[in-house]
């Protein structure tokens, strides 16, 4: 079985800087370590919030490394240098609203701020690319809310089939 590529990107210019630790992408690698039951790779990188760079990364790992999901943490929210949802509309082919409208629903939950989220995500080739916040505890409160529709939007796009830990993810897929 050929290992599946995962792209990981962690939108900050403080860790991309050296200054802060890269918490939040270690935290999607956990969390996917923990869903995933087929062999995957993550292809990652830590990047500053500059929407050129940001889009040229998304494009790199899914046109040239043949990523089939892209998550990315980070520059989500509404100061001025977060980026990454512009960045990813600019290289998607389709969006895929209901990944943001779901996660911001879950995550107002939590804190009222959530209101401010504008993660998103989009299908550029056979990548599906998700917008996640930068917070630790709320990547896993949103992937935890929308990875169970993954699996079947990376078949849709004839993807890899991806396989979970059931006991930790169930994923939905419909009866053919």
């Amino acid at each position: 079985m050929q290992t599946i590529k995962i792209g990981i990107i962690n939108v900050s210019d403080r860790a991309s800087a050296g200054i802060y630790e890269d918490i939040p992408g270690k935290a999607i690698v956990s969390t996917l370590n923990e869903y995933l039951s087929v062999p995957w790779e993550a292809v990652y990188r830590v990047v500053p919030d500059e929407q050129a760079l940001i889009s040229e990364t998304l494009c790199q790992m899914a046109d040239d490394e043949g990523c089939c999901l892209i998550v990315t943490s980070g520059g989500t929210g509404p100061a001025v240098r977060d980026v990454t949802p512009e960045a990813t509309e600019a290289v998607c082919q389709k969006m895929l609203p209901g990944f943001g409208e779901l996660m911001r629903q879950v995550s107002l939950q939590y804190v009222p701020t959530a209101i401010l989220s504008r993660q998103t995500a989009g299908i550029r080739g056979g990548a599906l690319i998700i917008n996640l916040p930068g917070k630790p505890s709320a990547i896993r409160q949103c992937l935890d809310a929308v990875f169970p529709a993954v699996p079947y939007c990376i078949d849709l796009i004839n993807g890899p089939y991806l396989t979970t830990n059931e006991a930790v993810m169930k994923v939905f897929r419909p009866k053919s």
